[in-house]
């Protein structure tokens, strides 16, 4: 089931089990994993995209060796805030997963997450060629961190 709020996903996402947040590019999904708890998102990994069924039986090894309950997809909002071609694109990849997974599956605004990440990634003397490979989960663990945030101001009331 795909929500488009955090709080109905919060309540849908099966207690202490870790959740996968992604940051969906055209060549590569970064992936990040959150612990059981719901306190800290770590990066994991990134895939490279071929075609869908392959992208998602490599996120499903993950999801099952995880034992993930929920997906935080990063949507690829305007600076403005309006959706344009890729949060078609993302929108289409989460019904399709939608489909093939029995897992609540939101969405998390990531204008800037990659900004973000590369910053840190500077900030931590990174090789360019050290950067261009992790840069997309560490933007998908700054997406899927900022979920974590608000569900945990949500639960705190």
């Amino acid at each position: 089931m795909i929500f488009e709020e955090l709080s109905p996903f919060v309540d849908a996402a099966r207690p202490y089990a870790a959740w996968i947040g992604l940051d969906l590019g055209t060549k590569t999904i970064g992936v990040a994993i959150s612990d059981s708890l719901l306190q800290t998102a770590t990066p994991f990994e990134t895939v490279k995209r071929t075609k869908f069924t392959a992208d998602l039986a490599a996120l499903e090894k993950i999801i099952n060796d995880r034992s993930v309950a929920g997906i935080v997809l990063g949507l690829p909002l305007n600076m403005d805030g309006t959706e344009g071609p890729r949060c078609q694109s993302t929108r289409a990849f989460a019904r399709n997963m939608d489909r093939a997974l029995e897992l609540p599956i939101t969405f998390w605004d990531e204008r800037l997450s990659t900004v973000a990440a590369e910053r840190a990634l500077l900030e931590a003397d990174t090789t360019r060629k050290r950067r261009a490979q992790v840069i997309d989960h560490v933007a998908a663990a700054y997406i899927l961190q900022g979920a974590l945030d608000r569900r945990r101001h949500l639960v705190q009331g």
